[in-house]
């Protein structure tokens, strides 16, 4: 069942059941004896899967009837999102709709903060961003450059940018989306499907915006509203590449 323990993959066998849709929400899970029966074990560790199960916002446990499938996909929460997205893989249309939306949420953020810089600069340190600027700048520019350690330097980045903004909620959502998207390396990889170095002139576009002390003009707006789009664009193809495998290429022969 896997390298963690017993519990911990068939609570994600049966969450990923949720994901799929194989449970539907307002169904019933197996019951204690069902699950127990069909992995080989005793009632007690089903009854820890199951309860598990809620802890993770997948059901709930409703007093003697079992325990009744969430619609997760409508109710659940950051966290809940965050596992369905994990546990989405072996279902590439909903894992590739879902990571459209992460990326979108992202965007929307980063362009939020954008907008907000010039009207609270006095608070931020512009040296410490731009360090943080130059840290990514090192790690794109090795010979082979890590999308994970990119990743975790540019979350970081953004998350200093927003806690001297004072958008703490943001950068809570920002942590989440960071690490939703470390947990599946496809959509790290995918994340830099443009390069490193995009990414680091993106910001060193951003950090010259700021550097002129004024707000963005509308021609600037624009132009990053155009550039985020296509980030948006070729990410979220190269992610659905990855977890469905390259379209098969036509014959030319008639």
């Amino acid at each position: 069942m896997g390298a963690r323990t017993v519990v911990a993959d068939v609570a994600d066998e049966l969450a990923r059941r949720v994901a799929s849709g194989r449970y539907a929400p307002g169904g019933l899970m197996p019951s204690v004896r069902g699950v127990a029966e069909e992995f080989g074990m005793n009632r007690a560790t089903a009854q820890l899967i199951l309860g598990r199960l809620e802890s993770y916002g997948f059901v709930h446990a409703r007093r003697g009837k079992g325990f009744t499938i969430r619609d997760v996909r409508e109710e659940g929460g950051v966290e809940v999102y965050r596992r369905l997205f994990r546990l989405s893989m072996p279902t590439p249309e909903l894992a590739i709709a879902m990571f459209g939306d992460i990326v979108a949420m992202e965007r929307q953020i980063l362009f939020d903060a954008l907008l907000s810089y010039t009207a609270t600069r006095q608070r931020i340190d512009r040296r410490i961003l731009e360090r943080d600027i130059d840290t990514l700048e090192s790690l794109a520019r090795e010979a082979d450059p890590n999308p994970a350690r990119m990743l975790a330097a540019e979350v970081a980045l953004v998350r200093r940018l927003l806690g001297a903004l004072g958008h703490t909620m943001q950068r809570a959502v920002l942590n989440s989306i960071g690490e939703m998207i470390a947990e599946v390396p496809e959509a790290v990889a995918a994340y830099y499907a443009v390069g490193p170095e995009p990414h680091v002139l993106a910001w060193r576009a951003l950090a010259a915006v700021w550097e002129a002390g004024s707000s963005p003009s509308p021609a600037q707006i624009e132009q990053f509203e155009s550039l985020f789009g296509a980030f948006h664009e070729r990410v979220v193809d190269r992610f659905a590449e990855l977890v469905t495998g390259p379209p098969e290429s036509v014959s030319g022969a008639a």
